[in-house]
């Protein structure tokens, strides 16, 4: 059985498991706001349609503008792309053939990525149940790479590695002329909004990577971003198609970076329902990562892989993420969205009928 690599897109997970799709889902398998986008992207959609007989800004000129203001760094630390994706894209095109290391488990798209542009991939697997970064284990390997990708807040353990140890990592690379990737794609709903991103003219090997489809719900209208170091901004810049992100697109970022309340609210959420989750899976033990985010890890420690949870929860409806291309999770956990409060407890409610199924 061959599952699609990501979440989302549930026809393809019910096709492939060979399992009849219900007339009803919860989809667990995407980590998007679970209270959809912002209402000023409906308000304004109707003004925003006069913007697509034009082409767009191939520059992002004033979403640049905002970010740079928000973050507090220079218009030339940053470079709009199309979703996060496309600047994962464009970062394994800049390293073409060059010697990557992957701190896993980490999503995907990195290797693909690298590996279409004939780089050299070697992974560097955290310890499983906790994934603290080790940074003694990790520093003598620096040396033997051009770049380094890490994921913080981790997807898929939902974990924020010490800042420290990072910090460490960052230093090691600066001496030894490897870029250090990092992917703070979900930075935003973290506590503290965990971020380097004012660390960039210090350490001219970092690169961050963002996404505004995940706290803003606009995971369709594709929008992400990169900052790094102004001339490493030039040397990706080159390599973007013209035109990639659309105006709509540009127009609702905009929007949503200055949505303080909803971001607030979202993460009060989020945090109320983690806490009520975490209680829920101690009680019928059931192990869950130390996430600080919008998702999870889950694994039942009676089974030695998460298959045939996952297949129950499938033929009720609910679609979880599958772990069988994380490196160092081989499919035994499965990772699940934070939802709404009545869409969780329609999650633990099979959960139950899960644990009493004997």
């Amino acid at each position: 059985m061959t599952l699609p690599s990501h979440g989302a897109n549930p026809k393809y997970v019910y096709g492939a498991a060979k399992i009849n799709q219900p007339d009803h889902l919860l989809d667990f398998s995407v980590n998007v706001n679970p209270f959809g986008a912002p209402s000023v992207i409906k308000e304004k959609w109707m003004e925003w349609y006069q913007y697509i007989e034009d082409y767009p800004d191939p520059l992002a000129s004033q979403l640049k503008k905002e970010l740079s203001t928000k973050e507090g760094i220079a218009e030339n630390c940053i470079l709009i792309g199309n979703g996060g994706a496309e600047i994962i894209t464009l970062v394994a095109q800049f390293l073409k053939e060059k010697r990557v290391l992957i701190i896993q488990p980490a999503f995907s798209e990195y290797e693909q990525a690298c590996l279409a542009q004939k780089c050299i991939v070697e992974h560097h697997i955290l310890k499983e149940e906790d994934w603290t970064l080790e940074i003694s284990d990790l520093l003598y390997k620096v040396k033997q790479f051009d770049a380094i990708f890490l994921c913080t807040p981790n997807n898929p353990t939902g974990v924020i590695y010490d800042k420290q140890s990072v910090i460490e990592l960052l230093e090691e690379g600066k001496r030894k002329n490897c870029y250090i990737i990092i992917d703070e794609a979900f930075y935003d709903f973290s506590p503290n909004n965990s971020t380097y991103i004012s660390l960039l003219l210090e350490y001219p090997n970092l690169i961050v990577l963002r996404s505004l489809t995940k706290m803003f719900a606009i995971a369709g209208l594709r929008l992400g971003y990169g900052a790094a170091h102004p001339k490493v901004i030039k040397e990706l810049s080159v390599l973007k198609p013209h035109w990639s992100v659309n105006a709509i697109a540009m127009k609702a970022g905009i929007e949503c970076i200055f949505q303080d309340s909803y971001i607030l609210q979202t993460k009060q959420h989020i945090e109320a329902e983690r806490r009520r989750l975490e209680v829920f899976y101690k009680e019928y033990a059931f192990q869950m990562s130390d996430s600080k985010v919008n998702f999870y890890l889950l694994k039942d420690p009676s089974l030695s892989e998460a298959a045939p949870l996952f297949h129950f929860l499938l033929k009720k409806g609910i679609v979880p993420r599958h772990t069988m291309n994380f490196p160092g999770l081989d499919g035994r956990w499965l990772r699940f969205a934070i939802k709404r409060a009545e869409e969780n407890n329609r999650l633990m409610e099979a959960l139950v009928e899960w644990k009493n199924r004997k």
